[in-house]
């Protein structure tokens, strides 16, 4: 069953503010490989002008993807969790994300289509620290396959 286009413009409530920790962003900057010191070293990311160490620019997705799941949970939506997967990633950066922010993320369902057979929903994430400051905002594409027909 395709998912209902008037959920499109639908924006759920700001999540807990989730604070971002040098430990956090040091194992994530370890996960992925990436040896950048201003993930690691707080004096190298001053060197380049932050006033601590800042994340991996792909450190948010944890975040914005936790948010976005209040939409792939709503009931109303009626979107199949079992049949989705995730089809892209984008972000469009005011700031880099930095120790001790404490962000809170806003998801707006953007677009919602139907192609043979598949839903493909569009989710904006609008992330914000304690000022209100815009900080990034994420762009997710999840698609939810067609159920397979019974035989």
């Amino acid at each position: 069953m395709a998912l209902d286009q008037s959920f499109v413009g639908r924006t759920y409530p700001p999540t807990t503010p989730y604070e971002v920790g040098r430990e956090k962003i040091r194992e994530f900057a370890e996960a992925i490989g990436d040896t950048n010191p201003a993930y690691t070293d707080a004096e190298a990311a001053r060197a380049l002008g932050h006033p601590d160490v800042i994340a991996p620019p792909t450190f948010v997705f944890a975040i914005t993807f936790a948010a976005a799941g209040e939409v792939v949970a709503d009931p109303q939506l009626g979107l199949d969790y079992d049949r989705m997967v995730h089809g892209d990633q984008k972000f469009a950066y005011t700031r880099p994300v930095r120790s001790g922010d404490r962000l809170t993320v806003t998801s707006t369902i953007e677009a919602i289509k139907s192609m043979a057979g598949n839903d493909i929903i569009d989710i904006r994430g609008e992330v914000h620290d304690e000022a209100g400051e815009h900080v990034v905002t994420a762009f997710t594409k999840l698609v939810v396959r067609a159920a397979k027909e019974e035989a």
